[in-house]
């Protein structure tokens, strides 16, 4: 690349490594770094790197390596202490370097290489040219969350700034934390935690965060900075030992933050490029917004280095960083949420507690945490072994939940999704449940040979507990001409003949789905002309029922809004079809509450606008869910148990909420419910669901914890890994697995044999299958050793 001349805005890393990086590259480069700070000026304390970024830093430029690594504070172990516990995981190879070293590094690197470093400089409105600097080929913002650049080309850049609602000061210590050490204090104000690290001999950062509620009953909305600083030493006086807490921040109007999570949807616009927390930020939990700024810094350098075309070099640039960026925030948002959420999970046993605050992110893993830690896996895993799941009273005190954790008895290691879990007179062996998932191969309404061997099959390949597909309450109940139903005597038999296999040949239980197709039925088979939520013909068609009558999507009619008259037939269907499945024989039954068929329709406002009692608040949506529940409840036999399926989201502004999601699942608790089966959307064709892994698991976990009931998680959980994490960490007791089954019937068998787990029971007649995969795996982990 030819000699250019490069503006950058903000003397902060982002900024700073891009330059010492240009010139490296190129001493011809012009590249001036304009910081409105003074040199010395620092606001906040440590800066904190993985072992992996190191190696980034390494091969980017070995002096500047050097230099930050000789004054690094390392550790392994990780300290979670609440309730008076101290719990310790190692093995995660952090480093913390003091944030006014770093700068002092890359600041003396950058002029050794000729950079030219301006500081007390401001950008007027993020514009160069109004302070002279009016030739630059590049002008690279890294000018911050609050970037002026960013903000003067925002039509291009489209930032989305999402102010969380948190509250966080940036305070210091010389207490000598040997452990990055997260205290939790909870009190009558509320909840209160600090994230504490040790960044160079005799100082350490220490952050105190907590929620609106707890910062404004504890009197901190009102406080200066020597108030805040005094309060915080006194809620964390039993650890600190005397040493006092200190706050560097004297020019900021208050010591409270709130954090900016940053997004861009371009960064890059003519020859303006956004660098750092002026294109994205990382919450402080995961400890990666110098890391990314950085690292971007790398390749930006890199790219302009190799190339005349800016256009092309900023656009590589971009299709890097922002794959990272959006991987890494997602991590950082699932850690920023729990931190945001944490009085939901205070009432967890320690051990539960901590191991969920190591895992929430979702990038530390069960099977990454044995890496690191193989003693303090095996602990938890002992202890999960050890905890029964009954029905009975929760034991945290003030509480009437339903099921109770009892302490902790095994010696054995046991993965924790093969631990047994009970409902009223009904245990499972393991925590893996066959998702329901409709197969559209009946012949009015009968299942057949079809649906014995596929649920056969899977009740044969390990999982606890298999669910039949949605089976509808009565012919006009039903989705397509291909689903199954119980409305008829004739369908008992063939029912009966499937659980009837289950029962003689696997230790499975088989739970009965029963549902209503409400507004989102009379539609083609999936493989048909036209695809799902396609209507039927008209000579095939029957008239469909909702709350309101308001469409699924532009292609289905609306249907018609239901009468009084009409809610007693759909609710006796109900009861009718829970009668003869205790009839076929199953072993529990679930009512389908979501994806926007009936009962859903009811729920969620976006298809419910009703203006009478079965309308409006939440209250009067839940009223007619919950009286067909309540009549099956009375129907079904009491030593059996019942779930219930719910859209805990719709995906859309105006849909259900995060508060109502969980009044809706501790509302058919306390109808008689035993676990809510928490699934997400489907109910209106104007969704933007968020896909990923797990992606609905914090659906489960936000039910579980806040209302305090069990629950089934689902949503692309691929991996044994992922299903041992979800249930030891508690944000669900059971993992509802879909679409891995059909193309494995055998996952949980398989999945066994992965984790070296001998205790499953396998079909006699696989015996020699058993002993052969068993094998296998052994050799591959042997060589892969």
């Amino acid at each position: 690349m030819n000699p250019v001349r490069v503006v950058i805005v903000g003397g902060g890393p982002a900024g700073l490594y891009t330059a010492l990086l240009l010139k490296r590259a190129d001493p011809a480069h012009d590249v001036t770094v304009v910081e409105r700070n003074r040199a010395d000026d620092t606001f906040g304390w440590g800066v904190v790197f993985s072992d992996q970024t190191l190696e980034n830093f390494r091969a980017a430029d070995e002096p500047t390596f050097r230099a930050i690594t000789e004054h690094f504070a390392h550790w392994d172990d990780i300290d979670v202490v609440i309730r008076g516990r101290r719990i310790t995981s190692g093995g995660h190879g952090f480093s913390g370097i003091a944030r006014r070293t770093l700068l002092h590094i890359l600041q003396q690197r950058a002029r050794e290489l000729g950079v030219d470093l301006r500081f007390c400089t401001e950008v007027p409105d993020g514009d160069p040219a109004a302070i002279g600097l009016t030739d630059a080929d590049v002008i690279v913002a890294a000018d911050g969350v609050n970037s002026g650049v960013r903000a003067r080309h925002a039509a291009a850049f489209a930032p989305d700034l999402d102010v969380r609602t948190n509250r966080f000061v940036w305070l210091g210590t010389r207490f000598p934390f040997d452990a990055f050490t997260f205290y939790f204090v909870e009190n009558a104000h509320g909840v209160f935690q600090a994230h504490c690290y040790r960044f160079e001999e005799g100082a350490s950062t220490f952050i105190v965060e907590c929620d609106e509620r707890s910062w404004r009953a504890a009197g901190l909305d009102a406080a200066d900075a020597g108030e805040t600083v005094r309060a915080c030493e006194a809620l964390f006086a039993e650890w600190l030992d005397g040493h006092p807490l200190l706050y560097n921040g004297a020019r900021a109007a208050s010591p409270w933050e709130r954090f900016t999570r940053v997004r861009t949807a371009r960064w890059h616009h003519d020859n303006v490029v956004l660098v750092g927390d002026a294109a994205h930020t990382a919450h402080f939990s995961v400890g990666s917004g110098t890391k990314l700024a950085m690292e971007d810094a790398i390749v930006l350098a890199r790219e302009l280095s190799s190339t005349t075309d800016l256009a092309s070099a900023f656009a590589r640039y971009q299709d890097e960083r922002m794959t990272e960026a959006l991987r890494l925030q997602n991590a950082a948002r699932n850690s920023m949420e729990w931190f945001e959420h944490v009085r939901r999970y205070v009432h967890l046993p320690p051990e539960q507690f901590a191991y969920s605050l190591l895992t929430r992110s979702q990038r530390v893993s069960h099977e990454n945490l044995r890496l690191r830690d193989p003693s303090y896996v095996a602990g938890v895993e002992r202890w999960f072994a050890g905890v029964s799941v009954e029905r009975g009273a929760w034991s945290v005190e003030g509480t009437d939940e339903r099921f109770t954790l009892h302490a902790p008895r095994s010696t054995l290691t046991v993965p924790p999704m093969f631990t047994p879990f009970t409902l009223r007179g009904m245990t499972l062996s393991n925590r893996i449940v066959v998702s329901p998932m409709d197969m559209y191969s009946a012949v009015d309404g009968t299942p057949n040979d079809f649906h014995l061997v596929h649920l056969g099959a899977r009740a044969l390949g390990g999982a606890a507990l298999v669910m039949t597909e949605m089976v509808c309450v009565s012919p006009d109940a039903r989705i397509s001409l291909g689903c199954t139903g119980l409305y008829r005597d004739e369908h008992v038999a063939h029912w009966r003949r499937v659980v009837a296999f289950v029962h003689e040949w696997t230790p499975a239980k088989i739970c009965l789905q029963l549902g209503h197709s409400g507004r989102k039925g009379s539609t083609r088979l999936p493989w048909e002309d036209g695809g799902a939520d396609a209507p039927l013909g008209s000579d095939a068609a029957w008239e469909c029922v909702g709350p309101s009558a308001v469409s699924y999507n532009a292609l289905q009619p609306p249907p018609r809004e239901m009468t009084r008259a009409d809610m007693d037939a759909v609710r006796d269907a109900f009861v009718r079809a829970t009668r003869l499945g205790l009839d076929a024989g199953f072993d529990m039954i679930e009512l389908h509450a979501a994806h926007g068929y009936l009962l859903s329709s009811f729920l969620t406002p976006v298809s419910n606008r009703r203006t009478d009692a079965y309308g409006g608040s939440l209250e009067n949506r839940l009223r007619f869910p919950l009286e067909v529940f309540r009549a099956m409840r009375d129907a079904w036999p009491a030593d059996r148990p019942m779930s219930v399926r719910v859209s805990a989201t719709d995906w859309v502004e105006e849909g259900i909420t995060a508060e109502e999601s969980v009044a809706i699942g501790r509302a058919f608790v306390d109808a008689g419910a035993d676990i809510i089966h928490v699934s997400t959307g489907q109910t209106t064709s104007g969704a933007t669901p968020v896909f990923g892994r797990l992606w609905q698991t914090p659906y489960s976990d936000a039910i579980r914890n806040e209302a305090r009931v069990p629950t089934i998680a689902v949503g692309n959980v691929t991996e044994p890994d992922q299903v041992n994490a979800i249930v030891a960490a508690g944000r669900a007791d059971l993992v509802a697995i879909g679409r891995p089954h059909l193309s494995d019937p055998q996952w949980t068998l398989h999945a066994a044999a992965e984790l070296g787990y001998a205790g499953v029971e396998w079909p006699r007649q696989y015996y020699l299958g058993r002993v052969q995969l068993e094998r296998e795996t052994e050799r591959r982990r042997g060589a892969s050793r």
